[in-house]
C-alpha cells in the first residue's frame, strides 16, 4: 500500500513542487494516527501553512485506501467546507493514483458532495461540505473532519462559543462506531475548543477536546527555528508579529489559545493563590495573615442589581481586596450575588444576607456600597442585617461619577502593571477572569460587572482604623496602624 507522505511526494512533484519538512511531519503523524486507530485527532498548524491542503490530500488518500469510506467536512460556513471538499475532487481528478475512482455520472460529483466508485451501496456520499449550524441529523460518516469550525464569527462572544461546543457535540450522532473526528485549525480566543487545560471560569472540569491525539506546528519550532524556513525566515516572521500585533501572532502562529483582540486587561497578569485568612493574637494585638503574609489593610464594594436588571445582563457583585505592607492588593473574593426566585424573603434581603455572611466570614471593617439608582435604599437594609446577625461591618455609600470604563482603566492598570494584584483561586471560578479577556473600552454591551466592583474595591480607600471588625464576639481589630496606602477613588459621596 502507498503510504500517505509518499501519496503528498507524488501530488506535489506532479504540480511542480517540492514538500517541506512541516508537510513531512504533518503526513507521518496523519499516517500514523490512522493505522494506530487514534480516533481522535486535533492538528493545529501556523496561518498560511497549507494544513487545509495537507488534510485534503489525506481525504483523498483515506478514500484511495478505502473507498468505501464516508467523509464529512464541517467548517465555520458552508463555503469553507465547500472549498476543503472541492479541493479533494481536483486531487481525485489529477492524481495519478487515484482516477480510477472517478465515478461514471455527472450528478455524483456535484459542489459540495461527491461519491466515487465503491463496492457498497451507501445512502451518503463519499464526501460531503456542512457549514456548522446547518442540520447534519440522519447524516453517517466514518470520517468527520472539523476544518476552521472557530473562526472569528463562531467564537467572538460567550454565547457563540456555547453554541459552537453544543453544535460539535451532534458529531457523536454522525460518525459511525469506531469513526474518526479530525480537528483542524488555529486558536481565536482563549476559550478556544483547542485549549489544552480546562477554563474553570466557564464551568469546565476538562479540555473541550479531552483525550484527543494532539499535534501542534507553530511557526517558530521549540528550537526557536523556523518551521518552514524556505517561506519564512526569522525577519519575515518578526515582520508578521509587527504587523499582527502580537495577541493576534500568538494564537494564530504560535497556536497559543489567547484572544485575537488587543485586551486592555491581560489574565496573565495576575498572580493566583489559595491560602485563606487566618486570625491571630500576638503580644496582645490581633493580626489576620494569609499564609505567610500579614495583612494591613481591606476594601470590600458592593455593586447592586436586581432581577429587572440581571434580566438585561447585569450582575451584583461584591469585591473584596485586602492589602500588605509591601503595596500588594489581594482579591480575595468576586461574589456574584444571586437571589431565589419564590422565596418568602423580598429580593434586597436576600442579597444583603448573603453580603452579611461574607463580611462576617472575612472580618470586614466596613463595605461601601454603590447607591446609584437600584443600590439607593439598600444600605439602611444592610444596616439592618448586620445588626441582626451582630457583625460590627461599617456601610459606606457612594455614588459614582465618572464613566464605567475610566475607573476599571484607572483601577486596574498600575497595579496589574506592576504585577502587584493576586486574585484567590475562588475568583478564577467566577465570570471575572472571562470578563477580563472581553473587556474593551469601548465595549459597552460586555458583561463588566465583576470588574467594576473590583475596581471600586480597588479604588476605594483602604480602612486600617483600629475599630472592632467582625463581630459581637469582640475581636480585636487586626488592621495595625503602619503607614497609608491610598488607592486613587473615582467615587464620591
Amino acid at each position: 500500500m502507498i503510504s500517505f507522505p509518499l501519496f503528498l511526494t507524488i501530488w506535489n512533484r506532479g504540480q511542480g513542487l517540492s514538500t517541506p519538512d512541516v508537510h513531512y511531519r504533518i503526513a507521518h503523524w496523519l499516517e500514523q494516527a490512522w493505522k494506530n486507530d487514534d480516533r481522535y485527532l486535533l492538528l493545529m498548524a501556523f496561518r498560511s501553512c497549507g494544513k487545509s491542503t495537507i488534510v485534503g490530500l489525506f481525504c483523498a488518500w483515506l478514500l484511495f485506501t478505502d473507498p468505501n469510506l464516508r467523509i464529512l467536512v464541517l467548517a465555520a460556513d458552508l463555503n469553507l467546507a465547500r472549498k476543503m471538499v472541492r479541493n479533494v475532487k481536483k486531487i481525485i481528478e489529477r492524481h495519478m493514483l487515484t482516477q480510477h475512482l472517478l465515478p461514471e455520472k455527472k450528478e455524483q460529483w456535484a459542489s459540495d458532495r461527491f461519491t466515487i466508485k465503491r463496492d457498497q451501496e451507501k445512502r451518503d456520499p463519499s464526501m460531503q461540505a456542512k457549514g456548522i449550524t446547518a442540520n447534519i441529523t440522519g447524516s453517517r460518516a466514518e470520517v468527520v473532519i472539523c476544518d476552521d469550525v472557530e473562526v472569528p464569527k463562531t467564537c467572538d462572544t460567550a454565547e457563540k462559543r456555547a453554541d459552537l461546543r453544543e453544535k460539535l457535540l451532534e458529531i457523536d450522532y454522525v460518525l459511525v462506531q469506531g469513526g474518526t473526528r479530525l480537528y483542524v485549525g488555529t486558536p481565536h480566543h482563549y476559550y478556544s475548543i483547542y485549549a489544552d487545560a480546562p477554563r474553570k471560569e466557564i464551568g469546565e472540569d476538562v479540555p473541550f477536546l479531552q483525550d484527543f491525539k494532539r499535534l501542534l506546528c507553530p511557526i517558530i519550532t521549540p528550537e526557536g527555528a523556523p518551521a518552514w524556513p524556505e517561506r519564512y525566515t526569522i525577519a519575515d516572521i518578526d515582520r508578521i508579529k509587527t504587523h499582527t500585533g502580537p495577541n493576534k501572532f500568538q494564537s494564530q502562529m504560535m497556536l497559543q489559545p489567547v484572544s485575537i483582540n488587543e485586551g486592555r486587561l491581560n489574565p496573565e497578569d495576575l498572580t493566583v493563590y489559595d491560602e485563606e485568612l487566618t486570625y491571630k493574637q500576638a503580644a496582645g494585638r490581633a493580626q489576620l495573615w494569609l499564609g505567610g503574609t500579614r495583612l494591613v489593610s481591606s476594601s470590600a464594594f458592593w455593586d447592586p442589581a436586581f432581577a429587572a436588571a440581571q434580566g438585561k445582563g447585569d450582575s451584583s457583585v461584591l469585591a473584596v481586596v485586602f492589602s500588605d505592607d509591601a503595596g500588594r492588593y489581594y482579591l480575595h473574593r468576586c461574589a456574584y450575588i444571586k437571589s431565589e426566585a419564590g422565596s418568602s424573603e423580598d429580593e434586597a434581603t436576600q442579597q444583603c444576607r448573603q453580603v452579611v455572611k461574607i463580611a462576617a466570614a472575612l472580618m470586614l471593617p466596613s463595605i461601601t456600597i454603590e447607591i446609584n439608582g437600584l443600590g439607593r435604599f439598600l444600605p439602611n437594609i444592610l444596616r439592618r442585617e448586620l445588626a441582626a446577625a451582630g457583625v460590627s461591618t461599617s456601610v459606606i455609600e457612594l455614588s459614582n461619577r465618572r464613566p464605567k470604563a475610566v475607573r476599571i482603566i484607572e483601577a486596574f492598570d498600575a497595579v496589574m502593571a506592576a504585577r502587584a494584584l493576586y486574585v484567590h483561586d475562588s475568583v478564577i471560578k467566577t465570570p471575572f477572569i472571562r470578563e477580563m479577556q472581553e473587556w474593551r473600552p469601548e465595549k459597552t454591551s460586555a458583561h463588566d460587572d465583576g470588574l467594576d466592583a473590583a475596581a471600586g474595591a480597588l479604588a476605594a480607600e483602604p480602612v486600617r482604623i483600629r475599630a472592632l471588625t467582625h463581630s459581637r464576639s469582640h475581636r480585636p481589630a487586626w488592621q495595625g496602624s503602619g503607614g497609608q496606602h491610598m488607592a486613587d477613588s473615582d467615587f464620591s459621596v
